[in-house]
């Protein structure tokens, strides 16, 4: 998976960088069809944003949370995308059960 960063209006520390990857690292365990991954780390004034955008096999998921605290906006972040990413698993295991349901002869 590749995860591009960028920050608006702050500076992307090496710490902040890695905190991000080790957050983020745990979609790819839940779902490895995540072909790429743009995270936004911004702040104004007391404001501190995170939002990603997650690009799957034909869809595309978007999060964001805010929170004082940078560090705990990409906490809230990453358990946002993680519930939508196992939503998502969930939802593309059902349609192709329910395609092989009914490819079945009735009798």
């Amino acid at each position: 998976m590749q995860i591009k960063l960028s920050g608006h209006h702050v500076e992307i520390t090496q710490a902040l960088h890695d905190y991000v990857h080790d957050k983020l690292e745990r979609i790819e365990r839940h779902f490895d069809n995540v072909t790429s991954m743009q995270v936004i780390l911004s702040v104004e004034k007391l404001r501190q944003k995170a939002e990603a955008t997650l690009h799957v096999a034909g869809n595309e998921i978007f999060a964001d949370a805010v929170d004082e605290d940078l560090y705990a906006a990409i906490d809230a972040l990453s358990d946002k995308l993680d519930r939508q990413i196992k939503k998502y698993k969930e939802k593309m295991t059902e349609k192709h059960r329910g395609e092989k349901a009914r490819d079945y002869p009735e009798s």
